[in-house]
């Protein structure tokens, strides 16, 4: 998949193969252009060692991954602690925001 010729952007989900060949889910910390290349933060890996990790990737090693509604509070709290972690203010008062309507609703 040509992520690039897709508007690749930073915070998006991808999954893919390290050189290694391990399977890494992350976030998109910086992307560059001209070498079809992003820095993935790696958050989830069958490779213990590689969470917490930032690694470089080629266009054609990562997929980005669909965007899913959070319907589930504490799926919420747990994304709100991963935007405090990266220091991700956009994204913290979007979740928080989510947060909200999902309390709010939930009360009735």
């Amino acid at each position: 998949m040509k992520l690039f010729e897709e508007n690749l952007k930073v915070g998006d989900w991808v999954k893919g193969k390290s050189r290694n060949g391990e399977l890494i889910y992350g976030y998109v910390q910086t992307i560059n252009p001209s070498k079809k290349a992003a820095l993935i933060n790696v958050v989830k890996s069958d490779d213990e060692k590689m969470v917490g990790t930032t690694i470089g990737m080629m266009d054609g090693k990562i997929e980005k991954l669909p965007l899913q509604k959070t319907a589930h509070e504490e799926q919420i709290l747990s994304l709100i602690d991963l935007a405090l972690l990266t220091k991700d203010e956009a994204w913290f008062i979007e979740l928080t925001a989510e947060l909200k309507r999902v309390q709010d609703k939930k009360q009735g």
